[in-house]
């Protein structure tokens, strides 16, 4: 094969992520030219409405598959968190890239972490999940969407429409921006799980033979197994970016895996959770046995009520 497109956003981050994988596969592979196609989504399009109004993150994907489906790209590269855990017929999901920092982070011009935020206090977030969680520690806050690429949303900081707002690590790690505010926070797992997937990179891909076994260089073992669980515990939900459900699994050196997850409704009042430690060789099953206890303590009509408090605050924004 001598020549490999990649389809990507056209967004920072995006082709931040996308030009490190192009050149990473021309060092792996001298010789193969690597381009890329820069895909306009409907999420991109669509960006004065609530994410969680309009359909969530696969407004992101959908176009980017169908093109390559059609042959005008062989590969994409997303952030795993933003992928769904069923493929669509043609496509596999190759590579899961070694993984940054899978915190989620408080960036704020004022404050230096989520204590000091002082009472009523405005944060930012499109994510329900980050809603929960936040809603749990400081039921005082006022929690507000907020839409846009990290430009958008640290502009919008910047300008005092928020106290702090709350993003992935790895996004501002990624796009340099770790001087681009006053205080950068990293919240620390015991305060609010990541969503499965965060601070990873998916390598979807054709499926072609000759396109995986390309895509399959940019594998990295750990980064497999901790998501494997993490999607395979959501996937067992049947829970998307529409219901708050923060999971991860972090593989010690000692090759024990610590799993961590916590479901439960967007105001945070109820929820649903569990620690757990497995070894590395028996991770298969881990993610799904997980979400099987938590189904068995109501985790799915959980997860039903929280999507319709989830309905009731879209239809506030």
């Amino acid at each position: 094969m001598k020549k490999i497109t990649i389809a990507t956003r056209g967004s920072k981050l995006a082709l931040w992520q996308s030009e490190h994988i192009k050149a990473v596969l021309e060092e792996k592979n001298p010789g193969l030219a690597v381009e890329l196609k820069i895909v306009i989504t409907s999420g991109d399009k669509i960006i004065d409405t609530p994410l969680a109004k309009i359909g969530g993150k696969g407004l992101f994907l959908k176009e980017i598959e169908e093109a390559m489906l059609r042959g005008e790209a062989q590969i994409a590269v997303h952030s795993l968190k933003d992928v769904p855990t069923v493929m669509p017929a043609g496509l596999v999901l190759a590579a899961i890239t070694e993984r940054e920092d899978v915190r989620d982070a408080m960036l704020s011009e004022k404050y230096t972490e989520i204590d000091e935020l002082p009472k009523g206090a405005t944060v930012g977030t499109s994510s329900l999940r980050r809603r929960m969680h936040l809603a749990r520690i400081r039921p005082d806050l006022i929690i507000k969407d907020l839409r846009g690429n990290v430009d958008t949303r640290i502009r919008k900081l910047k300008e005092g429409q928020f106290d702090a707002i709350i993003l992935a690590a790895a996004g501002i790690s990624r796009l340099g921006l770790l001087d681009a505010v006053e205080h950068i926070y990293p919240i620390s797992l015991m305060e609010m799980i990541p969503a499965m997937g965060q601070g990873a990179l998916g390598i979807q891909c054709v499926d072609d033979p000759e396109v995986i076994k390309i895509a399959e260089q940019l594998e990295d073992e750990y980064s497999r197994i901790e998501t494997t669980i993490e999607r395979d515990f959501v996937d067992m939900l049947e829970g998307g970016c529409q219901v708050p459900i923060g999971v991860n699994a972090f593989v010690q050196d000692n090759g024990d895996v610590i799993v961590r997850s916590l479901l439960g409704l967007p105001n945070g009042h109820e929820v649903l959770g569990e620690t757990k430690i497995v070894r590395k060789e028996e991770h298969a099953n881990a993610g799904r046995e997980m979400a099987q206890r938590l189904i068995d303590k109501g985790a799915k009509e959980l997860l039903a009520r929280a999507e319709e408090q989830a309905n009731s605050i879209k239809s506030t924004l």
